[in-house]
């Protein structure tokens, strides 16, 4: 998992550093693996602007170039198509490490003229997948600028979730936890219902319950896809992600900020008016698996032990439920009308799912170790509010079906367990505010009850089962 430092800031008011942060997180329990810095690669790197371009003399492709740059004129060969009499892009002198390339710069004749130094594009500087040419920038940037700080470069945490802690899947859920370890303020934000203006043309059928026990999604008409926003761009290839368009971003946004997957289909692919939910199924006539070509246009086989997204009638696989959509209903920028999915997967199922189709997807990564059943409906509001932001559109009513699994239950807790088993001597309403600052319900017992408090873990927190494990969340965070 990883997040960036404003990212996180998000949702949590905290003057820390990305290494106060990440010491925070190491004290609390969460394994920092590393701390990128690609500013740090990107420092000798600054702007520069081509003063003149002329012919290499022994090379048709080459430009012989001179360049204002933050060292003085320099005389740069390049070779880039673009390269041009008063562009503005990026330098590299001698002696930079160029990442794109794995090549350290050094003063050496190229066809007879030496070159002082590089001209670079953003894929030599794994700031872009491919490039066309060198970079362009906007002229009015001044000679000797910085590149890093042009292109938001910031420091990411990577960091090893364990698998009983699928909240830290979301930044939100690693930010309460650094609330609750006094490293700042947790950002409450309320989400609000957005209104549907029509019934949903979209029905859907549970057939299989036991894999997928509740579902919900709306239809959103009218949309205008495309590229994404800058800033949805760089949230996302900061830590790796590639933008696709403004439909799926929203979907890869929030499942790394609140730890909730989406999928998103486009209408017009769908064959029919209904969704049905069930195990994957065999011919009747060869009994072969069913197949399915999913996004990631590899095509898969789905056993009865797989939980299987259909339309025509129940008959025709779109998708792998909670591991992959499928390739035939996917959004592209001809999009106009889309339904959104919000839904809960048994763990069980998509965990040997992953398993035995070899899908890594960051839905089967989330959904394997337990999403919060108590998300489908904030998150698909979330969702909605973004996609009608930035895609414009109409939503219909929210079509809801099935039962999401039940709260965790509450149990009797004596905090004086905490020093009895950590030795620790803290006062009562330290260990209430720690539990309370990480989302458990403390109350009062009962009159009668040996233990003074009854102990209701959030739904995020399926794993905190008795007395022992409030100790350690305590332990952990003090």
């Amino acid at each position: 998992m990883k997040f960036t430092l404003s990212w996180l800031k998000d949702h949590l008011e905290t003057e820390a550093d990305v290494h106060q942060i990440a010491e925070a997180m190491t004290m609390a329990g969460l394994e920092v693996e590393e701390v990128l810095d690609p500013a740090a690669k990107l420092a000798p790197f600054t702007v520069a602007k081509i003063v003149s371009a002329e012919r290499h003399p022994n090379a048709d492709r080459l430009q012989v170039c001179q360049v204002e740059t933050v060292d003085g004129m320099k005389e740069i060969v390049c070779g880039a198509p673009n390269a041009r009499a008063g562009l503005t892009t990026i330098y590299a002198p001698i002696g930079a490490y160029v990442p794109g390339l794995g090549v350290t710069l050094v003063e050496k004749p190229v066809r007879g003229v030496v070159s002082n130094g590089m001209l670079c594009s953003a894929s030599e500087l794994e700031l872009a997948d491919e490039s066309d040419g060198i970079q362009e920038l906007p002229p009015e940037i001044p000679v000797g600028t910085p590149v890093a700080g042009l292109f938001g470069a910031e420091p990411v945490i990577d960091f090893e979730v364990t698998p009983n802690r699928p909240d830290w899947l979301g930044v939100a859920g690693i930010a309460r936890d650094l609330a609750a370890a006094s490293v700042g303020k947790l950002k409450h934000f309320d989400i609000a219902v957005v209104r549907g203006a029509f019934p949903s043309p979209i029905s859907v059928r549970l057939d299989a319950p036991e894999m997928c026990p509740v579902f919900a999604g709306r239809v959103i008409r009218g949309v205008k896809n495309g590229p994404s926003p800058a800033w949805l761009q760089k949230r996302l290839t900061a830590i790796g992600l590639r933008s696709i368009n403004r439909l799926v971003d929203v979907t890869n946004l929030i499942a790394y900020d609140r730890a909730r997957p989406l999928h998103v289909y486009d209408l017009a692919k769908l064959s029919g008016t209904e969704i049905v939910v069930r195990g994957g199924q065999a011919s009747a006539e060869t009994g072969e698996a069913e197949h399915l070509i999913a996004l990631d246009g590899k095509t898969y086989a789905a056993s009865a032990a797989d939980c299987v997204i259909a339309d025509a009638g129940g008959e025709r696989p779109i998708g792998l439920g909670g591991v992959m959509g499928g390739e035939s209903t996917g959004c592209d920028d001809d999009t106009t009308d889309v339904f959104l999915e919000s839904a809960w997967f048994d763990p069980l199922v998509i965990a040997q799912t992953g398993r035995a189709l070899s899908i890594h997807s960051d839905a089967q990564y989330r959904f394997a170790r337990g999403v919060d059943p108590v998300s489908v409906t904030p998150g698909l509001e979330l969702a909605t509010r973004l996609i009608l932001d930035l895609c414009g559109g109409e939503p219909s009513d929210i079509v809801f079906v099935g039962e999401p699994p039940a709260n965790p239950a509450p149990f009797a807790f004596d905090p004086a367990h905490v020093k009895r088993l950590t030795g620790m001597d803290l006062a009562d309403d330290r260990i209430g505010t720690i539990l309370g600052q990480l989302g458990f319900l403390v109350q009062a017992a009962p009159a009668g009850q040996a233990e003074p408090w009854v102990v209701t873990p959030p739904s995020w927190r399926r794993d905190v089962e008795g007395p022992a494990d409030l100790v350690e969340e305590v332990a952990r965070i003090e």
